[in-house]
């Protein structure tokens, strides 16, 4: 009787067969990466009207350099200085100068402005109301003014909306705007500038504030009126100084910047970052 063998049946062939496909898997994964080419992580996190640039920024580092990895999260202002000051984040972005509290705690803080930016208050589109004061923002939001007809408006209870304590951006409007006097108990403080962008957009009579960089068709933004010459938040009006409400935006690092934290910061500051930062809505400080 005659018996019929396969040779690719047989255990030593399959043995051999698995052995040399284990060999090519690596190399396969040696020939995938260089393992001459160092790879960088770092983490940037803080203040959600830095976020965009930082976002966007990251990614276009990132299509250019596949090595690198930089992860960017929000938080507030407060959250990013204490972050880099502690460590654990690489840079801090924060929509406002350090507190003084920050400085002695956090000593070897580097700031670093990317961009310059405004604060715009911004109504349901349902609103009639187009312009406001400084002085009338400010009672609005120390609840001295509590009715839209009491500023040109129609007979409705104005819905205060802001931000936490966290944000920068709330920092700087109780500086600039409020000259530190203290809010209405019944503002609606909320974590992030799209959030209070959101509220408003939902709630027809509803007042907040957001970076340029968030302005879009769902709100409408208000013109502040300067002894009656009425003054649009926009990127120029920013840029020649015209707009009462306007700020620096920054990044911190813990030091003199290195390794990956330098190469993204020069990024930022080089002419493509400052493009990002002007396609964002803010403006460029280079």
């Amino acid at each position: 009787m005659t018996r019929s063998f396969s040779i690719r049946s047989s255990p030593a062939f399959l043995a051999g067969a698995v052995v040399l496909l284990l060999a090519a898997a690596l190399v396969s994964g040696c020939v995938g990466s260089d393992p001459s080419v160092e790879q960088r992580s770092i983490s940037v996190t803080g203040s959600t009207t830095v976020l965009p640039i930082a976002q966007i920024a990251a990614d276009t580092y990132m299509d250019k350099h596949p090595n690198d990895e930089i992860l960017v999260s929000g938080g507030g202002s407060s959250v990013g200085v204490k972050a880099v000051g502690e460590g654990t984040a690489d840079i801090g972005m924060a929509s406002r100068d350090l507190k003084s509290s920050e400085m002695e705690q956090y000593p070897g803080l580097v700031e670093h402005v990317v961009a310059v930016d405004g604060i715009a208050l911004i109504v349901n589109p349902e609103n009639s109301i187009s312009s406001l004061t400084l002085d009338q923002i400010k009672a609005i939001y120390k609840g001295e003014i509590t009715n839209w007809k009491d500023v040109g408006g129609s007979d409705r209870q104005i819905v205060v909306v802001g931000r936490d304590s966290a944000s920068g951006t709330r920092e700087f409007f109780y500086e600039a705007v409020m000259q530190k006097e203290e809010f209405v108990r019944t503002q609606q403080e909320l974590n992030s500038n799209g959030a209070v962008k959101q509220t408003v957009a939902q709630t027809p009579d509803a007042i907040g504030y957001v970076g340029l960089g968030y302005i879009d068709t769902s709100v409408k933004a208000v013109n502040i009126n300067m002894d009656g010459v009425l003054v649009e938040p926009t990127i120029d009006n920013v840029e020649n100084k015209a707009y009462p409400i306007a700020r620096s935006l920054h990044m911190y690092t813990k030091g003199p910047e290195t390794g990956l934290a330098k190469d993204f910061l020069e990024f930022l500051m080089s002419a493509e970052g400052q493009q990002i930062v002007s396609n964002e809505g803010f403006v460029p400080i280079i």
